[in-house]
């Protein structure tokens, strides 16, 4: 056997070898971002649980608050709605978008709500009422964690899936669009810089 001939065979094996490496990475990649929305999904339900909990104690203090009550708890069915019907092996900018938007609907009906529940200052003492506003805040916290740890993974899978010569496999190996991010309605907000008077 020629010398040529085994060079042309070492650079073929080399070439299948390096295309396999970055076929398992671009799965890698695309697993954590998945498995990392499979984390803002669990916290999510748990927010989503600790709703109707939160409405139910507040209902015997906040009776003639009926309208404040019912606007958390539609937000809150229409998010898990959306989140229920959202194909997690197939995140789409669409369903993101549309989780996004009711999740920022919640938000504010949450933040009605807890406005509201500071002119009932038996409420605010109540235990069950605290332990489970508590709750609801440790979630927050977890959802804004889980929500960063996704943003990142995406990005770590564009920027491969982006870089060169990845880019040249990554449509014949079933990668043909970038992830999309997890925005918010209210991200220009957040990224302001907050403002103080006094």
């Amino acid at each position: 056997m020629e010398i040529s001939t085994i060079v042309f065979w070492l650079i073929l094996l080399g070439l299948i070898i390096y295309s396999i490496g970055i076929y398992n990475t671009l799965v890698t990649l695309r697993n954590r971002y998945l498995n990392a929305f499979a984390q803002i999904e669990v916290q999510l339900k748990r927010r989503y649980d600790l709703i109707p909990n939160l409405v139910e104690t507040a209902k015997g203090y906040m009776a003639h608050e009926r309208e404040t009550l019912e606007t958390v708890v539609n937000a809150r069915n229409d998010a898990a709605a959306i989140l229920t019907a959202m194909d997690s092996g197939n995140l789409d900018k669409v369903d993101l978008g549309k989780l996004a938007s009711a999740e920022g609907k919640l938000s504010g009906a949450l933040s009605k709500l807890n406005v509201t529940m500071e002119a009932y200052p038996d409420l605010k003492a109540n235990e069950t009422m605290m332990q489970i506003s508590e709750e609801l805040i440790t979630t927050e916290n977890r959802v804004a964690f889980a929500r960063q740890g996704f943003n990142d993974a995406v990005m770590a899978y564009n920027s491969y899936r982006q870089s060169f010569p990845p880019t040249l496999l990554t449509r014949k190996f079933g990668h043909p669009q970038d992830a999309s991010l997890l925005t918010f309605d209210d991200s220009a907000q957040i990224q302001a810089a907050p403002q103080v008077t006094f």
